[in-house]
């Protein structure tokens, strides 16, 4: 009785199917999905030679070269397809620099192939592993094949458990499966030698593997065709965490959301499909060896290996004069601000949270100047450790009460003198100075520690007033920053009433101080603590009126006293549109009965030109900035 070729012409419909449904996919690219690609192919191949080779011992053929051929062709590709497995778990750990630098991995990986290929090649001679005369019959040699097998199953499953940090389990079991399905298939044979399931068992093994791991709509962005933010974040992660150094050139578009806001998303698409045909064309020039990301509104990554640093410095460069060239849109012409900025990593940046931390916003800090930049251009020389240490700097500065509250004056323009103060969050930390307020507030608000915080300003500003110095200086209140986080506190309004009740603080004292972007955040639990602060005398000012968030409808509805007209309106006040904006706007506010406070002056010109326009309130440097509440005092004293 012959062979059946059921199960071979099962897997080979399989495996033909797989490899249309890959490129259809455009799962061409990238290491693992070419791998991927040629595990799939080589084991089509060998399930063809399977099929010709059982085919002739069936027919009981006595070609002798066709039955060596086939033979021999299906005994060397599936000798092929064990160690291309191996190396696509390796791409898919992405642990190719702990390889390279791995002299015994490396004979582990190439010893077993190169022997039996060896073996196979001189079987014609030496008939050591097959022969074909009287039927098909192993050889004394053919236990090399199975001894390289185990060597490379043993290899994977010690690889996969050291690495298993480094690939998703769901994805780490889709490709262990091959083992056991592989193993069962060559029992099954061994027991039953006319059953053929060895390459369908493969043919299923790659099947799991393609619907596990293999599944584009997880990394590639829908948009572009690169691969997207969680991809992005996935790689970068798993690199820190195999110590695989890589060189990233991040691009940010500086005006890229002004675009979208200003032309809608319609022509955003246009100009951000322009952008991806520019940085592909230049991924092609430096040889496509840049794996390219698209984070989001308009931020893209480019990651090149450690030695590929000259690719990454051409790109970087190419992606900035490509980037400012003037380009027509819709008939529109359009100049973008490409910052880029090309890191080592980890040298420069280093650890994961740090990167992911750093790239959202660099644009925003630094000055456009149409050059690739360097990390350190975008920040201060510790700023990374001081983000790594954050959490503990702030609950190190709340147990050693290292905070400081610092007091700016606000002049009244009326009055002719100073009225008030805005009380100013201070950190100096023993190790690396003064902290940020900007990345304070920012950490603090994640971490949960801004309503301690917050408890400590209000605390320290309530013991001022309360204080007999503060009553000799003629202040009728103290400004008091709260963030949004703080506004979202289902209790704060108790919490603030219940630190003025202690100090016996009287409630025109004090003025809070929201933000644009909280009141742009105003849902229930705010406006239920304005309510309730409203109702037991607290006034309320808004700041940042004007940075973009600005909505005439809240300064309806929301229970504010003060509006504090962003510095904007100051550094803009000689653009005659923004003079149109600005009378009005100011004219608007005082039909509204509303107090206006005019924040960054900074010369006499500025005071006067404000004073004429009939804002109640000053505050900027020309009088003075933040200072500690000993110096406030004698500066305050010092004016009466």
């Amino acid at each position: 009785m012959g062979k059946s070729l059921s199960f071979d012409i099962a897997a080979i419909l399989i495996l033909t199917l797989l490899l249309i449904s890959c490129i259809m996919r455009k799962l061409t690219s990238g290491t693992p999905n070419k791998l991927f690609l040629l595990f799939i192919f080589m084991t089509w191949l060998a399930t063809g030679f399977d099929i010709w080779a059982v085919y002739l011992d069936n027919a009981n053929s006595t070609n002798l070269p066709a039955l060596l051929a086939a033979h021999s062709g299906y005994l060397l590709i599936h000798n092929f397809t064990v160690p291309v497995y191996v190396l696509f778990v390796i791409s898919l750990t992405d642990t190719w620099h702990k390889i390279r630098k791995s002299l015994w991995i490396q004979v582990v990986l190439w010893a077993p192939v190169l022997i039996v290929m060896a073996a196979l090649l001189i079987n014609p001679f030496a008939r050591t592993m097959f022969l074909v005369e009287r039927g098909y019959q192993r050889g004394p040699w053919f236990f090399l094949i199975y001894v390289g097998v185990l060597i490379y199953l043993i290899f994977v499953i010690g690889y996969m458990i050291y690495y298993r940090d480094l690939v998703e389990r769901s994805k780490a079991i889709a490709v262990m499966s091959y083992i056991p399905i592989g193993v069962t298939a060559l029992l099954i044979q061994l027991v039953s030698p006319s059953t053929l399931v060895e390459m369908f068992s493969s043919a299923i093994s790659l099947l799991l593997m393609s619907i596990g791991v293999q599944r584009p709509e997880e990394i590639m962005d829908s948009d572009t065709q690169f691969m997207k933010y969680s991809a992005y974040a996935t790689d970068m992660a798993r690199n820190y965490r195999s110590e695989k150094h890589v060189n990233v050139v991040m691009l940010n578009l500086g005006n890229f959301s002004s675009i979208n806001a200003m032309m809608g998303y319609d022509f955003a698409m246009v100009v951000l499909n322009e952008v991806v045909a520019r940085i592909r064309k230049i991924n092609r020039a430096v040889d496509s060896k840049g794996d390219v990301y698209y984070l989001d509104r308009g931020r893209f990554r480019m990651v090149f290996a450690e030695y590929d640093r000259e690719r990454a410095v051409k790109a970087a460069d190419m992606l900035v004069k490509s980037l400012m060239e003037k380009a027509d849109y819709n008939n529109l012409d359009v100049t973008l601000n490409p910052f880029v900025i090309l890191a080592r990593c980890p040298e420069e940046i280093p650890d994961f949270k740090t990167l992911m931390t750093f790239g959202m916003d660099f644009h925003e800090k630094t000055r456009f100047e149409g050059r690739v930049m360097k990390v350190s251009d975008a920040v201060r020389e510790d700023i990374f450790e001081i983000q790594n240490n954050i959490d503990s700097i702030i609950e190190n500065a709340l147990n050693f009460k290292r905070f400081q509250v610092y007091y700016q004056p606000i002049y009244s323009t009326g009055k002719g003198r100073f009225v008030s103060a805005e009380a100013l969050l201070r950190l100096f930390d023993p190790n690396y100075g003064f902290i940020s307020p900007e990345l304070l507030v920012t950490a603090a608000e994640k971490s949960g520690a801004i309503h301690r915080i917050g408890d400590y300003v209000l605390e320290e500003v309530c013991q001022f007033i309360a204080s007999e110095e503060f009553k000799s200086l003629g202040l009728e209140y103290i400004e008091v920053n709260l963030s949004v986080t703080q506004c979202m506190r289902g209790n704060l309004a108790e919490d603030v009433l219940a630190i003025m009740e202690k100090y016996h603080v009287s409630s025109e004292k004090i003025n809070l101080e929201i933000t644009e972007t909280a009141a742009s955040h105003a849902q229930e639990v705010m406006s239920e603590n304005l309510r309730k602060l409203t109702q037991a005398g607290v006034s309320f000012s808004l700041d940042d009126y004007g940075t973009g968030y600005s909505n005439i409808k809240r300064v309806i509805q929301l229970p504010l006293k003060i509006i504090k007209l962003d510095k904007t309106f100051v550094d803009e006040q000689d653009n005659p549109k923004m003079l149109v904006v600005l009378k009005n706007t100011v004219a608007m506010l005082k039909d509204m009965n509303m107090e206006i406070v005019v924040e960054g002056i900074e010369t006499q010109e500025m005071l006067d030109f404000f004073t004429e326009l009939r804002c109640d309130f000053i505050q900027g440097y020309f009088f003075s900035k933040p200072i500690p509440k000993p110096e406030f005092v004698h500066f305050i004293r010092s004016w009466s």
